[in-house]
């Protein structure tokens, strides 16, 4: 059965974005090695460590659908119609977008238990991955995440969008984590204890 996952990377202090939605300090290590790792867009192919790259191209193909909140939609500009992931995008907003011409490729739904379920649907066997730091918390309060996936980058940002600041349901048990060591990130899989 497929795995609902939420991944991020974060800085070490759990923030997910700058004040301003900005994510250059944390999304560097995309772009600071030498293999590259292709996406389903040709404007997000990463250069990455070999260690990095094997954990993305493993994630990647892993892959079958990704839920994301109306927010992450706005200010990507719906990816421009195509998710880099390549994959079914389900979107959790009560007000979907007019003329949104891009169907084949995005589901507008009002509740995450909704977008898990039509996101499951749509990935098969492959997992759903959870791209939103809201849509993940209300994933998790639902009990509806079996795993969080981090990549961790050494930074602090001292403020800006945490990625998990309103559980309802914490403390939240998790198990011990797959480890990865990239250059400038280590990447961390966490299932989730239910």
């Amino acid at each position: 059965m497929n795995q609902v996952i939420a991944n991020m990377s974060a800085s070490l202090d759990g923030f997910i974005a700058d004040q301003a939605d900005g994510i250059d300090q944390l999304f560097g290590w995309m772009g600071n090695g030498e293999v590259e790792v292709p996406t389903a867009v040709e404007w997000a192919t990463f250069k990455m460590s070999p260690a990095s790259a094997r954990y993305m191209r493993d994630a990647l193909a892993g892959v079958g659908a990704l839920i994301a909140g109306r927010h992450l939609f706005d200010i990507t500009q719906g990816w421009g119609g195509t998710h880099p992931l390549g994959v079914p995008v389900v979107v959790v907003t009560h007000e979907p977008p007019q003329d949104w011409p891009h169907t084949e490729n995005f589901t507008f739904v009002d509740s995450v238990e909704k977008a898990v379920e039509v996101a499951r649907q749509a990935a098969g066997d492959k997992n759903v991955v959870v791209a939103s730091a809201k849509i993940a918390q209300q994933c998790l309060n639902a009990g509806l995440l079996d795993a969080i996936n981090v990549d961790l980058v050494p930074v602090l940002l001292g403020e800006g969008v945490r990625w998990f600041e309103n559980l309802s349901t914490a403390p939240v048990r998790l198990g011990d984590p797959a480890v990865i060591e990239g250059n400038g990130v280590t990447h961390l899989a966490y299932p989730v204890i239910k």
